[in-house]
């Protein structure tokens, strides 16, 4: 029976070229001349730290990050930009965890959707990937259509399509 995975992975590789490509950028960049601005990617918890002197160059910086993540092919809603940032001292600090795997009620979500589409295929929850199976491929790709013109929040990949 064919099959497919949805997966939510970021390609660290990629990710770290994105921020390394910002932070040259921004030292380039006349209006952040003689400000602090640091960015950190933290691999092991996958997260991003940015510091810099003022609210209005966070959002700044925030806007090169998303662009830059974009131009290298990595969805912008990894980041999860949810939480505020905070003041300490001079500085302005964010912290921006990076969105890699399919969260239990997300998967949940993902599931309810296709089950409720009435397409006839089986969805089944293993940890952070949600495979698809089914008797025809059409019906796998009218999933595929279904899970990309939804809106959950979350960058989607389909992975290991088998027939």
């Amino acid at each position: 029976m064919p099959s497919f995975d949805i997966v939510s992975k970021v390609d660290l590789q990629t990710l770290d070229n994105a921020i390394n490509t910002v932070k040259k950028e921004i030292t380039n960049r006349f209006d952040f001349k003689d400000s602090h601005v640091n960015i950190e990617l933290n691999k092991k918890e996958l997260s991003l730290t940015v510091e810099v002197d003022s609210d209005m160059k966070l959002g700044q910086v925030l806007d090169v990050l998303v662009s830059r993540t974009m131009r290298q092919g990595l969805d912008a809603s990894i980041y999860d930009q949810s939480k505020e940032p905070y003041q300490s001292g001079k500085v302005y600090k964010k912290e921006i965890p990076v969105r890699n795997g399919i969260k239990q009620e997300d998967a949940k979500k993902i599931v309810k959707m296709i089950k409720d589409s009435g397409i006839k295929v089986q969805v089944a929850i293993m940890d952070d990937i949600v495979r698809v199976t089914g008797k025809k491929i059409d019906d796998l790709q009218e999933v595929i259509a279904l899970a990309r013109n939804s809106n959950l929040g979350i960058p989607l990949q389909y992975i290991n399509m088998k027939s």
